[in-house]
């Protein structure tokens, strides 16, 4: 009996009904997919298309082959056996990974004798489903990083269990950078659960139709970051309008009063970017424009803007009303989430409502000709994305049904489709510089211009510390834009000195983000009514620079000030991320993996290779430690003065500033600015 077959560098086994197919797809990268009663199918959620190298190659000696390619070898090791209980030969095939000196990265786990485990458990669903899990051996001393955005300060995710799932305040991005040397995307855009324990590694989904993932070597990160990137696609270069200061409140609810705001902002000499129109600036969701009476010229409204120098960006959600103007056409015509069972609804705030079906091509293109019609057409370019998880009233996942296929087997892969719909249409309109918030991602959604932010978090200092390693994982998991809602999103009193004091920190902390956006619904609130009376969502209180007390003005706007100073700098290091793959706000073992220390950095980072940012995290604190990594020398910003890299220093923190450290003599120019 033939062991294993081959096609070119493809390499293919088969037994007991299962085809298990390995081959290379891009530098020192391998990908593995396993189907049952069939062969496996091209499916490009994130993946692009392999990239032939010719460097690859594959070796045969019985019942062991081995694909080589590049930094990256696969062992392919089948054992068959008389099994007794069941009086028949059975066939394993077990697949190691080893790196280019030949050493163990990753390793499914062994058929264990007697325990007669499976690494790859392809279990059947009614239909052609399956259920998976891919077990693998624990590597010792591994620390792992990435899987996207959540709420919890962990930065070294081994011991960790994390839920494949999108939830509001929650992306699930399913790739895994490990110190021992390799990168691990799980390509399946299934409900599911990542498990990191000290005896296994395991990956699972609820419903898929084939087992399906992608690992990579590298001798760094940061080579690793670089492959995973050519793999499923690099970030555009952020237009300059990310680059600084970004306003935004829930919500202005009126055309003067968004247009005041931004007019104040000149006044002041205060540098303004991008200024937001949020949520319910429509009648109602779904009808995708302006309501009139509230924004009775947009055009007028975006012109002036553009001649104050700042960027109107719309709030877009995807629910769709019952009573929006639009539901009938979209509910005929299916471009609709559907549910699986009972009565369709999916939402209920401010009224029942469902999902537009993003993963339908059909959904993107209305989409996009509704935005281009009642937006773009107005000279709006950036949009936010809002809701893209989607946050379902009830998560649950299996009670849907997409263009794409079942909730549960397909749900996660929705918000890189509602980003892909509005980047598309951008680029077909010939929009070249374009940027959109969006609230969820999963991999891949960086090539469409998704700038991620996390979510309706609370206003609290462990939210803030939380945002820190969301930002982190991120970038790992191959998201380099994120920002956060600087404040927090819930309930911060904009009256409160002990908020004044959390808003300050963030503030600074902001500052040194991929990109710096002011967002909250503050308290006190303000009602909202149209001219007959009738009801419109609340307004929160004001959320402007100015907004806060003399004392904390001066300081928020110095912060906006040294972040227009930073704006050459910030330009070359999103060119790094474009064209590199490496994130903006950087762990510190991506520049110093040599360093244990900075496996552990959990409370600061590095923006781009030469910021090292130390924010205040807890309330009252004016001083905080600060590891400084070997292998530089660091000039603190604040003062002029210059440490040797390799140690922790207590550093004074006022309120009015944070530590900051330039690597290596860069940017003398922000010495004294803090």
């Amino acid at each position: 009996m033939q062991t294993f077959e081959t096609d070119g560098s493809r390499l293919v086994w088969r037994g007991d009904g299962e085809t298990l197919v390995v081959e290379p797809w891009g530098h020192d990268s391998l990908r593995v997919r396993s189907a049952l009663k069939g062969e496996v199918v091209d499916a490009d959620w994130a993946l692009l298309p392999a990239v032939d190298t010719g460097t690859a190659r594959v070796e045969i000696d019985g019942d062991v082959a081995r694909l080589h390619h590049g930094a990256i070898t696969a062992v392919l090791e089948q054992e068959s056996w008389l099994h007794d209980p069941i009086g028949r030969t059975r066939f394993f095939c077990r697949v190691t990974f080893l790196d280019a000196a030949g050493q163990v990265l990753l390793r499914e786990t062994s058929r264990g004798g007697s325990l007669d485990l499976t690494a790859r458990w392809l279990r059947p669903l009614p239909g052609a489903d399956l259920q998976l899990t891919a077990s693998f051996d624990a590597v010792e001393g591994e620390k792992l990083y990435g899987m996207g955005l959540y709420q919890q300060p962990v930065l070294d995710l081994k011991g960790c269990t994390l839920e494949l799932a999108h939830r509001n305040s929650q992306a699930s991005v399913p790739f895994v950078l490990s110190s021992a040397g390799y990168g691990f995307l799980w390509h399946n855009p299934a409900i599911g659960r990542a498990t990191f324990a000290a005896n296994r590694t395991e990956w699972t989904s609820e419903s898929a139709r084939q087992l399906d993932y992608w690992v990579t070597a590298g001798p760094n990160p940061a080579a690793i970051l670089r492959s995973y990137a050519d793999a499923t696609g690099h970030v555009p270069m952020m237009p300059e309008r990310g680059l600084g200061f970004w306003q935004c409140k829930l919500r202005y609810w009126n055309q003067a009063q968004l247009l005041e705001v931004a007019r104040e902002h000149v006044r002041r000499g205060l540098p303004l970017d991008v200024i937001v129109a949020d949520f319910f600036h429509w009648p109602h969701m779904g009808d995708y424009r302006f309501e009139e009476e509230f924004w009775p010229d947009p055009a007028a409204m975006v012109a002036e803007l553009t001649e104050l120098g700042v960027d109107l960006m719309v709030s877009v959600w995807p629910q769709v009303a019952l009573a929006s103007e639009n539901h009938d056409h979209l509910r005929k015509n299916g471009l609709l989430v559907r549910a699986e069972r009972g009565v369709d609804v999916q939402m209920m705030f401010e009224g029942p409502s469902v999902f537009l079906d993003v993963t339908d091509p059909r959904a993107r293109t209305w989409l996009w000709e509704t935005l281009r019609r009642n937006y773009a057409d107005y000279g709006v370019r950036t949009f936010w994305l809002d809701e893209a998880e989607p946050e379902y009233g009830v998560y649950d996942f299996d009670a849907v049904r997409l263009h794409a296929g079942p909730g549960s087997q397909v749900g996660n892969i929705y918000p890189q489709a509602f980003s892909r719909a509005v980047w598309e249409g951008q680029q077909g309109d010939g929009v070249g510089d374009a940027v959109n918030l969006v609230r969820c991602a999963w991999a891949g959604s960086q090539r469409y211009g998704a700038l991620v932010w996390s979510g309706d978090i609370a206003s609290t200092w462990p939210a803030l510390r939380a945002q820190i390693t969301a930002g982190l994982h991120m970038g790992v998991a191959g998201i380099p834009w994120f920002t956060t809602d600087i404040g927090g999103f819930h309930a911060g009193d904009s009256t409160d000195p002990a908020f004044h004091e959390l808003l300050v920190r963030w503030f600074q902390a902001g500052a040194f983000m991929p990109v710096m956006r002011l967002h909250g619904d503050r308290l006190p609130y303000e009602e909202v009514t149209a001219a007959d009376g009738s009801r419109r969502l609340r307004s929160g209180g004001p959320n402007e620079l100015w907004s806060f007390g003399d004392e904390v003005y001066e300081i928020l706007a110095r912060f906006v000030r040294l972040r227009e100073a930073l704006r050459p700098y910030l330009r070359e290091v999103m060119a790094q991320a474009h064209t590199e793959g490496q994130p903006v706000m950087r762990p510190l073992f991506v520049e110093f993996p040599d360093d244990a220390a900075c496996w552990d950095a959990a409370d600061q980072w590095l923006l781009g290779a030469d910021l090292l940012v130390a924010p205040v995290l807890e309330p009252g604190a004016r001083a905080r430690a600060v590891l400084l990594p070997a292998g530089a020398r660091w000039t603190c910003l604040r003062t002029g003065e210059v440490l040797d890299g390799g140690q922790v220093v207590v550093r004074d923190a006022p309120l009015g500033t944070l530590p900051v450290f330039a690597r290596d003599g860069a940017l003398p120019e922000l010495i004294g600015r803090l």
